[in-house]
């Protein structure tokens, strides 16, 4: 068999084992959440959320919703070094991000079935 048939034969049944694979996937919604990062914020997004006073005051005072604090939850950083991980009911999360153009931190509490913001913050 030359070289040419056999990577025809290659590249085609790579070809249907994609295809199969697009169907047999396509509808679940997986996702590649490997980093610690990427890992926390989606344990936090999946979680019922409460927000503390200072956090909803600061929230009016600073112009931000629920579908802003959302978005930071998606493409915001984790800061470990500032992070209390070692909690055993509750570890404490500091993230930080940008909002319509303006940066935030947030301390988010996070335990088994709540997701508690503590803190919103804008950093001048």
């Amino acid at each position: 068999m030359k070289l040419a048939q056999r990577l025809f034969y290659y590249l085609g049944g790579f070809a249907i084992g994609l295809i199969l694979l697009f169907f047999f996937l396509g509808g679940k919604k997986a996702s590649c959440d490997y980093g610690p990062s990427a890992r926390v914020l989606k344990n936090i997004r999946i979680k019922k959320k409460a927000f503390s006073e200072q956090a909803s005051n600061n929230m009016i005072k600073y112009e931000i919703d629920t579908a802003d604090v959302s978005f930071l939850l998606t493409n915001g950083d984790v800061i470990f070094s500032k992070s209390n991980t070692k909690l055993d009911s509750c570890k404490i999360y500091f993230i930080e991000g940008a909002i319509k153009e303006k940066n935030v931190n947030m301390l988010i509490e996070n335990c088994d079935s709540i997701a508690k913001i503590n803190a919103l913050n804008l950093i001048q």
